[in-house]
């Protein structure tokens, strides 16, 4: 059976090493010896609560019943476990499990295989731990690498993380670095380029730098300051690349930004509009909207409800722009189809029909339907077979030629 040494309430104690348990009571105060002071207890300590160890402080199991500051080290063999109350160590925190109430404070490193705090955790140096898991709000200056955390609150880290899977309910903020699943109810901010798998965020995500990683779901906004690769991007409003962005596909219910280029290996389905500065390339590409960028090209489809705004065109195997829409630049597609109304520049194609009140400048195709009430005001030239309706207005003769000029 262990000895034990008792501590009284409100007494000042210099101890060095405690053979068994150590039980202090209340407003004790601990001291060690050597340099660093140290004090060593082969057992359990026991706080009463409003304690203070001046000293570096080692045991097998430390457990407390209120608040308890060490002004040093703590390392444990085992558990740190503080029911109720705050517990502070201004060094270094080494121990199996840590599990504390209400809140845990840490002013160098957190070194532990479990750590669940009911409250606040705070960490000015690095963390290290297998599981970590925080009721309230969770903040490390320094890096933190993890196999999970999951946080009630809010996460702040201000160094580079290096974390598994991350489930947060509010909002969530790191430097960089790389997390395998994101999960954050509010939103998510990574400061510096990231590595991920998985990002599923309820509001609000940012990143920074040269990010990349693989499916993206936000239900607000998403915004990235630099260059991003991925494979799927599902957002409900808004996407704002500053640089290029490389994936597999897209969907957005909203609008779409990106200051470089867009490469898309499938699917890009916007509801709202899109703004590419240079390059949009997908296999289908549908826009609710209106979609403007230097070029754009589908292996398949192009469907736009509204505008077309291209300094270099738009190329696919069909290009639809929807009633009343506008183009500006040139169409080239094998099939194409203006929707009624709709005003457009050149068009080139091998089946191409202008339905109904429909306006272009120039038409260059083999099969041209042009419905009734069309404008043709530059050119239309076909080589197999015209059929027009009734009213239409053309500037010049329609051509059959041999060739035409694409």
């Amino acid at each position: 059976m262990n000895s034990k040494t008792s501590i009284p309430s409100r007494s000042t104690v210099t101890l060095d090493n405690v053979s068994g348990d150590l039980v202090v009571a209340e407003n004790a105060v601990v001291r060690g010896t050597g340099s660093p002071s140290t004090v060593k207890v082969s057992g359990t300590v026991f706080c009463e609560g409003h304690n203070t160890f001046e000293c570096n402080l080692s045991a097998e199991r430390l457990e407390t019943e209120d608040d308890v500051t060490i002004n040093g080290d703590l390392e444990v063999q085992d558990e740190v476990r503080a029911e109720d109350g705050h517990l502070e160590v201004h060094g270094k925190l080494t121990a199996d499990q840590v599990d504390v109430g209400e809140a845990l404070y840490v002013s160098k490193d957190l070194i532990a295989k479990e750590v669940e705090v009911g409250g606040s955790l705070r960490v000015d140096g690095n963390v290290k731990a297998d599981d970590i898991d925080v009721g309230g709000a969770f903040k490390a200056k320094g890096e933190v690498k993890t196999e999970r955390v999951e946080v009630g609150g809010s996460l702040i880290v201000e160094s580079l993380v290096d974390i598994v899977n991350l489930d947060v309910g509010g909002t969530a903020k790191v430097k960089g670095g790389k997390i395998r699943d994101i999960d954050a109810g509010g939103s998510f901010e990574s400061e510096g380029p990231l590595e991920f798998e998985t990002i599923d965020v309820g509001g609000v995500a940012r990143l920074t730098g040269k990010s990349k990683g693989g499916k993206i779901d936000v239900g607000g906004s998403f915004k990235v300051d630099g260059d991003l690769g991925f494979e799927d991007i599902d957002v409900g409003g808004k996407v704002e690349i500053a640089g290029s962005a490389e994936g597999r596909e897209m969907e957005v219910g909203g609008k779409v930004d990106v200051n470089g280029t867009l490469r898309l290996s499938e699917d890009l389905d916007v509801g709202g509009r899109i703004e590419v500065a240079q390059e949009i390339s997908a296999r289908n590409i549908e826009v609710g909207g209106v979609l403007r960028a230097r070029k754009a090209m589908a292996k398949e489809r192009v469907e736009v409800g509204g505008a077309i705004i291209t300094g270099e065109g738009v190329t696919a195997a069909f290009v639809e722009i929807g009633r009343r829409g506008e183009v500006h630049g040139l169409i080239k597609a094998e099939e194409v189809v203006i929707g009624r109304d709709a005003r457009v520049e050149s068009i080139y194609g091998k089946r191409i029909l202008m339905r109904s009140g429909a306006q272009a400048e120039n038409v260059y195709g083999e099969d041209v339907t042009v419905e009734s009430h069309c404008h043709i005001s530059g050119e239309l030239q076909y080589t197999n077979e015209l059929r027009m309706g009734e009213h239409v207005s053309l500037s010049k003769q329609p051509q059959k030629v041999d060739r035409l000029p694409f």
